[in-house]
């Protein structure tokens, strides 16, 4: 099978079971956390948490920002069952980074590969992170320049794949959307606040310390997995998050 073609077929197996990757991580560096912890270190005690919070708090803020700010059936917010884009992206955050989804993974993942302290395992997590998702894009790329030929190749010239641009913005007419937020991102919010709280009990019971208490990773986790079930419920039982073409 010709390189391209073999390319593609890859990123869209790879995107129907692109939610494993996280699986795999968190796995990894629980593993060598564990390791770190008992030979003495300890991220909660320095900064080093905040850094991985920070990074990945940035990585569901561009997540946001994405959803927000988009339709509904365009590039860039596909399904499991494939490829879906009714209109191309190319205003906002789009008009700098053609993946800004995959993006905010990146840095909401990369706070979760720096909990444990390890140059190394972050290399390798970047490296993984790349072969992966290479595939995945090039996938949707192609699905794109089927699609809307012309006008997606006059876009990917000018605009970066992953690094954004900055000085390429060009704002969007698009307003941003609460309620598509509060049902669509509900789960990586509670998500990031449950792991992060995975690793501070997994840490606390290697270090010989209270496993449950009152300290902030254990209220934010109970806070924000209420809120993700209150939103499932209303979601399901209600049409108070629907919106009109979004």
């Amino acid at each position: 099978m010709p390189l391209q073609e073999e390319f593609e077929q890859q990123g869209n197996f790879l995107f129907k079971h692109r939610s494993y990757i996280p699986i795999l991580i968190l796995l990894a560096s629980f593993i060598i956390y564990t390791i770190n912890i008992r030979d003495g270190k300890d991220p909660f005690g320095n900064g080093i948490i905040y850094l991985s919070l920070g990074v990945s708090i940035i990585g569901l803020l561009i997540r946001i920002y994405t959803v927000g700010h988009s339709p509904a059936n365009t590039s860039g917010r596909n399904t499991a069952a494939g490829q879906v884009a009714d209109t191309l992206n190319q205003q906002g955050i789009y008009s700098i980074v053609r993946h800004p989804l995959y993006l905010g993974n990146f840095l909401m993942y990369l706070g979760f590969a720096l909990l444990p302290m390890s140059i190394f395992f972050v290399i390798i997590f970047c490296l993984l992170f790349w072969i992966y998702y290479e595939r995945i894009m090039f996938a949707e790329e192609q699905f794109l320049r089927g699609k809307f030929n012309t006008m997606y190749l006059n876009w990917a010239l000018k605009t970066p794949a992953f690094i954004p641009n900055f000085s390429l913005f060009n704002s969007t007419e698009i307003h941003f959307s609460w309620k598509k937020i509060l049902k669509k991102e509900k789960n990586g919010l509670a998500a990031l606040f449950f792991i992060f709280w995975i690793f501070y009990i997994l840490r606390n019971y290697l270090m010989g310390k209270v496993i449950l208490d009152y300290s902030f990773w254990t209220l934010a986790m109970v806070i924000c997995i209420l809120l993700y079930f209150i939103l499932k419920i209303i979601k399901q039982n209600t049409n108070w998050l629907d919106e009109a073409e979004r």
